[in-house]
């Protein structure tokens, strides 16, 4: 897949932008703050329907502005297809493919792949479950629309259950509604992501070992209420049923799932430095890639944002050997260092396009 040409109009910083796209590499070149990133986050919002930043839709409309416009034209399986993103202050988003709008974002989540690695990776070590669930979800849901169905199914009983709860409700037959669709979609859930951590498991430990030099062992392990075989969800939320209603929130469920990230037998999180952490996150976003690239039978864009910070030359000159390779299709990468743009390019046989960056303006280099 191939992102041939994108348009932007007042997107964050960017009042407008017309770029056309190198099949392969695509470089960005600016000071930290410029728009660089933005335009990243224009092509992510293509992909996913929302900013990878996490903000509200409002935020990325420029200031002083009332609507912003994304639109890009891909080649995808061989055939030319066109997305257009719209925003506007006080009416819902909306998505258009092909010149059809979507009735509901999730039946576009997978369509068009795309694997983003910026400095916030650092959260998936440092932060709680709830951002390595969140990245789980969104891999997955890439690759299996099912997930995605059965995880929407199971947050919205999740929810009933809770306002069950909050309003002190003590009806078993309530509570029963709810949590048989939590046990149905939740299983499904669990099940996927135990196979997908092991699958992915497997990708990770390859790629780190081809960044670090293979002198660190590391592991994921999926962490789950669940794990125990003979356990199923309903018995758990029967037995949690009386703390739950004292603490009125629900306590136990896939809502909880985490993954344990270890680096020679410690947790990552407490023991890695700043560069094996770093190594670590770009490690997880290529297996990503690769998973993906895998299940849908396409190649994914690669978004890499400012990722050689903190990484010494050997690290650096690894990771660039990996993505330029054929295994990896359309590169976008900012920098504020032509040298590693020029050493990336200078892999690509000519086939690539820079850009410098300057307060939401791209000029061709």
């Amino acid at each position: 897949m191939l992102l041939r040409e994108l348009t932007v109009t007042n997107f964050k910083n960017i009042p407008s932008a017309a770029l056309e796209f190198s099949g392969k590499v695509n470089g960005l070149l600016g000071n930290n703050g410029v728009g660089k990133s933005n335009l990243l986050d224009a092509i992510y919002c293509l992909s996913f329907c929302k900013s990878f930043t996490g903000v509200n839709d409002r935020m990325l409309i420029r200031r002083g502005e009332e609507f912003a416009i994304v639109r890009g034209r891909y080649s995808r399986k061989d055939i030319d297809e066109e997305l257009v993103m719209g925003l506007a202050d006080g009416r819902r988003k909306s998505l258009r493919r092909g010149g059809k709008e979507y009735q509901r974002f999730s039946s576009h989540i997978g369509s068009f792949p795309l694997v983003m690695m910026a400095p916030q990776d650092i959260d998936l070590i440092r932060e709680s479950g709830e951002e390595r669930r969140r990245w789980m979800d969104m891999v997955i849901s890439q690759s299996d629309p099912s997930y995605l169905k059965h995880l929407i199914s199971y947050n919205k009983a999740l929810e009933q259950r809770n306002r069950l709860l909050r309003q002190g409700c003590v009806d078993p037959l309530l509570y029963e509604a709810t949590e048989v669709v939590m046990e149905v979609s939740g299983t499904f859930v669990h099940a996927r992501r135990a196979e997908w951590v092991e699958e992915l498991t497997k990708l990770f430990s390859r790629y780190y070992n081809a960044i670090s030099g293979g002198d660190e062992e590391v592991r994921l392990t999926y962490v789950s209420h669940l794990d125990d075989p003979g356990q199923t969800l309903k018995s758990l939320l029967d037995g949690a049923r009386r703390h739950d209603e004292i603490v009125r929130h629900t306590s136990v469920g896939i809502h909880r799932d985490d993954i344990s990230m270890d680096l020679d037998g410690m947790p990552m999180r407490r023991t890695g430095s700043q560069g094996q952490c770093k190594t670590f996150v770009i490690a997880l976003r290529l297996a990503q890639y690769d998973f993906l690239r895998s299940s849908t039978g396409m190649k994914p864009l690669l978004l890499l944002d400012d990722i050689f910070d903190k990484l010494d030359a050997s690290r650096v000159e690894r990771i660039m050997t990996l993505v330029t390779a054929d295994d990896f299709g359309q590169i976008f990468v900012t920098d504020t260092n032509r040298t590693h743009l020029d050493e990336i390019m200078s892999r690509t046989g000519g086939d690539y396009r820079l850009w410098s960056v300057d307060n939401g303006t791209f000029a061709t280099l």
